[in-house]
Parts: C-alpha cells; structure tokens; sequence
C-alpha cells in the first residue's frame, strides 16, 4: 500500500500573504467605522486601488484619534511612538500593528515619499502645541494635515505614472487643502467648544461675521476650482472614487454656504446618507462636475 507523503508546508510569502490580507482588511474596518462617506468612495475604485486607500486613510486616522480623542494617555508620547513605529514599519517591511503593516506595504507599493508622513506628524503635533493659528502654522497645519494624504492617494491612483503624478499633483494641494478647509467650517464648534482650537488665522469665534465667513468661503472656491479641471484626467480605475469624494464635498460646502454664522457655530453641518448614496450614483455619470 502506497503513503501519501505529508502535504507540504506553505511558504514563507504564503504566511505573510494571509497576515498583510488580514491587515489591510482591519484598515478597511476602521475606515467604514468612522466614516461611511469615505467608506462609499472608496467602493468606487478598482479592487486593485482599494486596499491602499483604506491603509493611508485608517493610519491617518490613527493619528487623529491621537490627538483629538485619547484625552488618558500621554498625546505626545503616543504621537511620537506612532511616528516612530511608522518609520520603524517602513524601515523594516514588516508590523506587527496590522494598520502599521498594511501602511507600510502601500508605501513600498507605490513609492510615497518620506517626507509626506513627516509633514504629517508635524501638523498632527501643532494640535497639541497651538489653539489659535496665524498665515504660516495655518498654511503649513493644512498642507500636512490634508494635501499629503492627498498626495499619498494620487501616487495610487496614478499607479507608477510618475508623468501623471507631476501633472496632476498641483490640483491634488487643491483638493486635500478645499476638503480640509470646508472641515474647519463644520467642526468650528467642536473644535473651539471642546478642543479649543481656531484653525482659521485672524479668525475669531467670538465675532464670526457674514463677511468673514464668505471671505472663507470664496477661498474654499478657488481650491475647488483648480482641482476640479484634473479629476477628469485621473485613470478610469481611480476617476469614479474621487467624483465621489468631491461630489460629497461639494454638497457639504453648499450646505455649510446656506447656513448663517450663527447656524454654522451652534451645530454641526451635515449632509444625509441618502444624499452620499445619491452622490455615489451620479459618479458613475460623465457630466461635468459642479463647481461651488
């Protein structure tokens, strides 16, 4: 009688393949966790896209929830460990922390630079150090805080076409910079009642008139208009996801526009669920995008 001989055992690539696919399923936990708009988005890029996408969008998150949510611990000493795991991760190829090894993964994937998440870091640690913002920390705080994750994106969506990536990274700073700014303007009351910040320079809550407002709002505009004109030249795999996440925007600016001032510092401006639907839906359509 013949014996089977004992099945072979996997491979080193095969045991780390399961750990990196569990990984980057965690990142897309935490994404459709905490943010149901980003988590429709991102449904609209290829398969090959997304897992990248959900690990850059949940390792900022993790930063975030730093600073603005583990009020127990130590802030700095945890924004300084993550910094330091993040480069150690990098370094190394390999976390232990599954939003740590998904992160590091894409970053080889797609050739994100270092100095991105060291832009970062440094405007994650101006939430801990400044409440009230002048020109240059507000300029500095939005380009790390939202125009390189931006960036960091646009190196996956343009997916090795390093040409693609020159052309289109201006109307990147574009977007990231609109999409954070108009969060500045729904969060104002969270942000001054309970984190005691005032990201807007020569901006006072106390005395947040209609013309201060529109001012705001007319630089917002402009950001959406320089980024408007590259979505169209993004490739087909990437193109539908970003329609939405400006879609989403747009329809927020829009809302937070309607609002008085004093609306816009006694709530929290909001757009519906069925609205993010209706806005996924209209992706997938080719006309011309809105410009606020």
């Amino acid at each position: 009688m013949s014996i089977s001989p004992p099945p072979l055992p996997k491979t080193k690539a095969a045991d780390l393949l399961v750990y990196q696919r569990a990984a980057y399923a965690c990142c897309r936990a935490i994404t459709q966790r905490y943010s149901t708009s980003f988590s429709l988005g991102i449904r609209c890029f290829h398969a090959r896209l997304r897992p990248s996408i959900y690990a850059i969008y949940a390792w900022a998150r993790m930063a975030d929830e730093i600073v603005d949510s583990f009020h127990h611990q130590n802030k700095s000493q945890l924004l300084s460990e993550f910094r330091t795991h993040t480069k150690q991760a990098i370094d190394k190829k390999f976390s232990l922390h599954p939003v740590l090894h998904a992160f590091q993964h894409s970053v080889h994937t797609y050739g994100i630079s270092f100095d991105l998440f060291e832009a970062f870091f440094k405007s994650m640690a101006m939430d801990l150090k400044l409440d009230v913002h002048r020109t240059h920390s507000y300029s500095r705080y939005v380009y790390g805080s939202a125009e390189v994750i931006g960036l960091m994106c646009l190196r996956v969506y343009c997916d090795h076409d390093d040409a693609l990536y020159t052309r289109l990274k201006p109307s990147a700073h574009h977007l990231g910079a609109a999409f954070q700014k108009v969060n500045f303007l729904r969060d104002m009351r969270d942000d001054y009642h309970f984190r005691g910040r005032v990201y807007f320079p020569d901006v006072s809550f106390t005395d947040f008139t209609p013309d201060v407002k529109t001012k705001l709002e007319n630089e917002i505009r402009a950001h959406f208009a320089a980024a408007r004109l590259a979505i169209p030249q993004l490739p087909p795999e990437s193109k539908k996801g970003v329609r939405v996440a400006y879609l989403y925007y747009v329809a927020l600016f829009k809302r937070i526009q309607r609002a008085s001032p004093k609306e816009l510092l006694a709530r929290r401006i909001r757009v519906s669920n069925g609205y993010k639907i209706l806005g996924l839906l209209r992706a997938y359509f080719p006309f011309p995008l809105p410009n606020p």
